[in-house]
């Protein structure tokens, strides 16, 4: 009955025999968990039958970067219950996981230089999964300490701090170290012992609270706080989207930036410094158990696909070799152009013009330090109805990097940058605007006309030098806003009226000039036109269900135009060849001296808009021509075609009496019956007093006034706010 009674195998447990344990129990053990993670990472063998992970880490080690991203499916095929374990566990799997392939590390790096033989560094482990994501929305309290995919858009991102992974500390008492203290990872912190360890004979007791760090002998890593905000897709009605703080260490730093659109692998932890007590409340003992949530980030992948997302992966040889054939086509420009918005029927010399944009010219660096700026600023200008806002949407979702504004609700600090106060370090910094998180892409800008005045001043630096200067609360930089400028406005008078000419337009010369291409939209009224334009959109609306990258016949599918406009902006930048300079140069200098044999026949002095700011432009058309051809040099046939763009937009429009007094194209005669008006006007006309429109026309129309140079001077007057409409616009109140 008492057999055995007395065997010390019952009381005796030797790790060194764990081989005879059972499988199961071997992998709740941690040297046999790591024991498999080594294997794995040594063994395992993809589909394309190489040791993807071992020459991954070789790779990256003789590289100087410490880092091994791992498929989380691969090692659920290699051992589930591991793989199990780890996304259950993580904050305990991962560090046997990053031990493992340490150990692994100095194997594989054998033999290593001389004087690095038994240095081996740390490896950061990074996962990666196909697993369903969960929202931010739905994270909840059985999620916490699990491994999770979270998706979202990065909304901002703090500086690169240091935290400390291994702590050497002093007594003040009796100067005895303690060294090499881990600290826990994330923002869990570190509690000082209260009491000294190393107490000797004959000395006195050590007082309580007696350590204090050493940072000189402290071992640290990089890390950085972002904070994740839900897509707006994600978003039920109604609602405020939600957002949650997120930790990253090591290579994981400086990976995104704010307005990426990412899915982040990450441990669901929750950190001290729970919510604050209301003000005045006793009750401290109430909050003492909440603590807040954030994201250990384990892994990062930025989307490539969407507006505001990044350009995505390099392209495959034969991806690049399909575009480089794609390119060498004859009628490239007029594929891309048909491409453009294939839902929106006709407008195909604005459509070309906006591929001219999307492609840009070639920045230009002077010796003297000077930059002349290669990207193409673009103005539509008409009717309601015309289609201007759905191009703007499909240029912000084509565009390797796409930011979409409202004139009306963007402000000069929101188009540009504003400076505020951090809230947790209490200093100034800096947030940028739109022309800045557009920098190397396009920024659109829907209903320029209705932004405040001062406000469309903040963006002339912008559009003009590419860059934006802030001096204000004691920061003075100067940012890059290296970005196209695509804006659409209507006419004052809400449609065009082409008997009212330059009084349509509400912009002052300063903008206008710099734009390369300024396009009028009118809504014609032609049977034929109406007719087809009818029969367009019925099939538009018909076809609705067909996929965006489902190409129609001679057009290109959304992605492969991404991927097309990506691949030129990054690779080419053409320059004018000779002939081609030659031959705009004589076209130049033949527009003005036809401008100036035109004053001579018709007695009048006009200015023509071709200047030197318009001569840039169209040298940027030309060579945003021959990058489409993925040409070195652009040739004489690009200079035709962009005289011809030209032709039909900036020179059309002021030659149609549209910009005609908004970028003095007046003569001399009427600005003299202007400047008497104008006397007269303010002579009858006290400060403080008011008086119907309608009566201040027909006087000076008795005078032999022309009523356009009347209304000129009105709305002149109005501009400056020396006039105001009162009485549904029917009287004028004289103000200064």
């Amino acid at each position: 009955m008492a057999t055995g009674f007395d065997d010390p195998g019952v009381f005796y447990s030797d790790q060194l025999y764990s081989d005879e344990r059972s499988e199961a129990e071997d992998l709740t053990r941690g040297g046999a968990a790591q024991k498999r993670f080594k294997e794995f990472i040594k063994t395992f063998i993809d589909q394309e039958n190489s040791f993807c992970y071992r020459d991954q880490l070789k790779h990256h080690y003789n590289l100087g970067q410490y880092w091994l991203e791992v498929e989380l499916e691969d090692l659920s095929s290699f051992d589930g219950q591991l793989a199990d374990n780890l996304s259950r566990l993580p904050a305990e799997y991962l560090p046997l996981f990053e031990d493992a392939a340490r150990e692994a590390a100095d194997e594989l790096t054998q033999p290593r230089p001389e004087g690095e033989e038994d240095q081996v560094e740390d490896i950061q482990v990074m996962l990666r999964s196909d697993a369903n994501p969960v929202q931010i929305r739905q994270l909840r309290s059985d999620h916490m300490a699990r491994l999770l995919k979270v998706p979202g858009i990065v909304i901002s991102a703090s500086g690169i701090r240091a935290k400390a992974t291994r702590l050497t500390i002093q007594c003040r008492s009796c100067r005895a170290f303690e060294a090499n203290l881990p600290v826990k990872p994330g923002l869990e912190g570190f509690s000082l012992p209260r009491k000294c360890s190393s107490q000797q004979a004959g000395r006195p007791a050590c007082p309580i609270d007696p350590y204090f760090i050493v940072p000189d002998k402290c071992k640290c890593v990089d890390f950085q706080m972002l904070k994740l905000q839900e897509s707006p897709d994600a978003v039920p009605n109604g609602e405020l989207p939600r957002h949650i703080q997120v930790y990253c260490d090591r290579y994981l730093c400086e990976k995104v930036v704010p307005g990426n659109r990412v899915t982040m692998m990450g441990i669901y932890s929750i950190r001290k410094g729970g919510m604050k007590p209301a003000k005045g409340s006793r009750d401290k003992a109430s909050t003492a158990g909440i603590r807040r949530p954030y994201l250990r980030v384990v892994g990062i992948q930025v989307d490539s696909d969407g507006p505001g997302r990044a350009s995505g992966a390099p392209l495959a040889p034969e991806e690049e070799e399909e575009l480089r054939q794609l390119a060498s086509r004859p009628d490239i420009h007029d594929i891309i152009a048909r491409s453009i918005a294939p839902s929106i029927y006709g407008s195909i010399d604005i459509k070309k013009a906006i591929a001219c944009l999307l492609f840009g010219g070639s920045r230009k660096r002077l010796p003297d330090g000077l930059c002349r700026r290669g990207d193409i600023n673009m103005l539509l200008l008409g009717d309601p109805g015309t289609a201007k806002s759905q191009l703007l949407k499909f240029v912000e979702n084509v565009s390797p990097i796409g930011v979409y504004t409202s004139g009306k609700g963007s402000s000069a600090a929101g188009l540009t940058a504003s400076v505020m106060r951090d809230p947790a370090t209490r200093n100034f910094i800096m947030e940028g605007g739109a022309m800045v998180l557009a920098d190397g892409g396009v920024v659109c800008i829907d209903e320029f006309d209705k932004m405040r005045q001062d406000d469309r001043v903040a963006i002339h630096e912008a559009m003009e030098q590419q860059t934006i200067s802030i001096a204000k609360a004691g920061i003075t930089t100067t940012l890059n806003s290296r970005c196209s400028v695509l804006a659409a406005a209507n006419s004052v008078f809400g449609r065009w009226d082409d008997t009212k000419g330059e009084a349509n337009i509400d912009f002052l010369p300063t903008i206008l000039s710099r734009f390369d291409m300024i396009f009028i939209v009118k809504d014609e009224h032609d049977v034929a036109k109406d007719t087809r334009l009818a029969k367009h959109v019925m099939q538009v609306h018909l076809n609705a269900l067909q996929s965006q990258d489902d190409a129609v016949e001679g057009e290109l599918g959304l992605s492969l135009l991404k991927k097309y406009i990506a691949f030129c902006r990054a690779r080419f930048g053409p320059r004018l060849s000779a002939e081609a300079a030659a031959k705009l140069k004589n076209r130049y200098v033949m527009m003005r001296s036809g401008a100036r044999q035109h004053e001579r026949d018709t007695a009048r002095r006009t200015n023509i808009p071709i200047t030197v700011r318009q001569l840039e432009a169209i040298i940027r058309i030309a060579e945003s021509l021959a990058k489409m051809s993925m040409l070195p040099f652009a040739l004489e046939s690009h200079v035709d075609e962009a005289l011809r763009l030209f032709q039909v937009s900036t020179l059309d429009a002021a030659l149609s009496g549209a910009l005609s007094g908004a970028e003095g194209f007046a003569s001399d005669s009427d600005q003299e019956e202007v400047r008497k008006i104008e006397h007269q006007l303010k002579n009858r006309f006290p400060i403080g007093s008011q008086v119907s429109e309608q009566r201040i026309i027909q006087d000076f129309l008795k005078q032999n006034y022309s009523e356009h140079a009347i209304q000129t001077v009105v709305y002149i007057m109005l501009r400056r706010g020396e006039l105001q409409h009162r009485m549904q616009r029917k009287v004028l109140f004289r103000v200064r």
